[in-house]
This record gives C-alpha cells, sequence and structure tokens, in this order.
C-alpha cells in the first residue's frame, strides 16, 4: 500500500473517531425532564446508540487495516490468502475480504 493509502485509512480514522466523541456527547446530554420530551429524547438515544455501535466497529476495521498495513499483510484476503482487487480497496480500503468471501459471509 501506498503511504497515500496509509494516509487515508488514518484520515478515515481520526473522522470516525471524531464522530464517535461528537454521538458520546450527544448521548452524555441530559434529557429534559418534561416526560412528552423525554419520550423523544430516548427514541433519540437509541439512534445514537445505534450509531455509536456502528461507528466503534468501523474504527476497529479501519485499525485492523492499518495493522495489516504495519505487518505486511494488507491487501491479502484474511480469509483464503488470495489478493484484494484494487478496485474493491479503493471503494472500502479497510476490507479485510476478498469479494469472494465477503459474498459467503
Amino acid at each position: 500500500m501506498t503511504d497515500t493509502g496509509k494516509a487515508r485509512l488514518e484520515t478515515q480514522l481520526a473522522e470516525l473517531e471524531s464522530r464517535l466523541s461528537r454521538i458520546e456527547r450527544d448521548l452524555d446530554e441530559p434529557h429534559d425532564p418534561d416526560s412528552s420530551e423525554r419520550a423523544v429524547q430516548m427514541e433519540d438515544d437509541e439512534s445514537l446508540e445505534a450509531q455509536a455501535r456502528l461507528v466503534t466497529r468501523e474504527i476497529a476495521s479501519t485499525r485492523r487495516a492499518l495493522d495489516r498495513i504495519d505487518s505486511g499483510e494488507y491487501g491479502i484476503c484474511v480469509e483464503c490468502g488470495e489478493e484484494i482487487s484494487a478496485e474493491r480497496l479503493e471503494a472500502r480500503p479497510e476490507a479485510a475480504l476478498c469479494i469472494a468471501c465477503a459474498r459467503k459471509v
């Protein structure tokens, strides 16, 4: 992987961490004591919690991709050991699976 590709993953990681931080701040905001507003806020919290879980998974995937770069294993499918296509890595630089293995999951 080129330094540009690694920089892209590092930028992606920073953006994801920033997004997670904003979500966590939103979740930490106190709820309105008005019971009619509280129900809406609880629904919003559920949505934010789902977003936080998704972003946390994306952060983990991006970190694993950076680890694979450092170990020289980036671009190799962790399932079958075949090379991951450049097109797939361009679209999803954190991809750990080739298209064939990803379809099996």
